[in-house]
């Protein structure tokens, strides 16, 4: 009979070897490139397509217009959620409700924050002590108006600088009417507000770094997705079909509004997707900027992550549709 040696307390007895062979990252990494050089013929055809040389123009040329804004837009997010206390915004904001909501709307003119890091932000301002109709406000108006998405989208649209102002009224317009309806009509159990940081015990700059860091790859990940299907649209979209859905105006505007929350594309750079889809009309295309830094995939999964998921299932709808009606308003107003 064989003896077996009790293993010492707290540690787990050896374990036998598998004869199997395991993939890890540098395996598939070589098993990819291996694959790459033998279909490297067939590879090279297809590039050189005509249809995947469009797709590569469009894809590039969104991507680098547009990352050193979201860089940028990024790193001065991160900066005014880690060192600007959000006391400063409770004494900052008037007492009364009804003209906080406007106040905090222009707030987001001159704090710059992309999506990711406008939600935490509303979330300590509620925290401290903000109306929380004030709070909303700030959280659609930021990722919209402040001055990189402005700048962003001037270089966007070079030659029509009335979409600057139509992108800049009708994001701020829809901000305060949603904070003004929340004042009127929302119910304090609807939302629930976080009761710690999402960075307590860090310091100040190990929370800006890992804001930076977190921000950087969920946007750019993002603004990639974004590139991909604005330079598909363009090289493989039947020119019929982009047509017939520019061509109809209700069309043209239900297509943009949608694509926008799908795309969930950073706001300093979705301008560079817009000025893209030359085929549609200018309101079709203020719809797009207007509605995706309000509502869009991630915004909801942060929002409910952020203030339960009841808040996010009556905000995100309502804030879509007054999105859409402020972009129409204003783009034939201004457009």
């Amino acid at each position: 009979m064989a003896i077996t040696e009790d293993a010492p307390p707290g540690t787990e007895p050896p374990r036998e070897r598998s004869g199997g062979v395991r993939l890890s990252s540098p395996l598939v990494l070589t098993l990819l490139l291996l694959l790459a050089v033998l279909a490297q013929a067939p590879i090279r055809g297809a590039l050189g397509a005509p249809v995947m040389q469009s797709w590569t123009t469009v894809f590039v040329a969104v991507t680098v217009q547009a990352l050193p804004f979201l860089v940028l837009g990024v790193l001065l997010s991160a900066a005014i959620a880690v060192f600007v206390p959000p006391a400063f915004f409770a004494r900052a904001l008037p007492s009364r409700p009804a003209l906080a909501v406007p106040v905090a709307g222009l707030a987001g003119a001159v704090l710059p924050g992309c999506e990711c890091a406008s939600v935490p932000v509303a979330g300590a301002l509620v925290r401290r002590g903000v109306t929380p109709s004030a709070a909303l406000a700030f959280l659609l108006s930021a990722p919209a108006i402040n001055p990189i998405v402005l700048t962003a989208t001037a270089v966007a649209f070079p030659n029509n600088p009335e979409m600057v102002v139509a992108r800049f009224a009708g994001s701020l317009l829809v901000a305060c009417a949603m904070g003004w309806l929340w004042q009127r009509l929302g119910r304090a159990d609807w939302l629930r507000p976080p009761a710690h940081g999402a960075h307590e015990g860090e310091t100040k700059a190990e929370t800006f770094w890992n804001s930076v860091r977190h921000d950087i790859m969920h946007a750019g990940g993002f603004l990639v997705v974004g590139a991909m299907a604005a330079a598909t649209l363009k090289a493989v979209a039947p020119a019929e079909w982009l047509r017939t859905a520019a061509g109809n105006p209700f069309l043209a505007v239900l297509a943009l509004a949608v694509l926008a929350v799908v795309l969930s594309i950073c706001s300093e750079a979705d301008a560079f997707v817009a000025a893209s889809l030359t085929d549609f009309s200018p309101t079709a295309k203020l719809v797009f900027l207007v509605v995706g830094p309000m509502i869009d995939l991630k915004l909801f999964a942060m929002q409910a992550g952020t203030f339960g998921r009841g808040f996010a299932l009556r905000f995100a709808p309502a804030t879509f549709a007054l999105a859409v009606t402020g972009a129409l308003v204003t783009g034939a107003v201004l457009l």
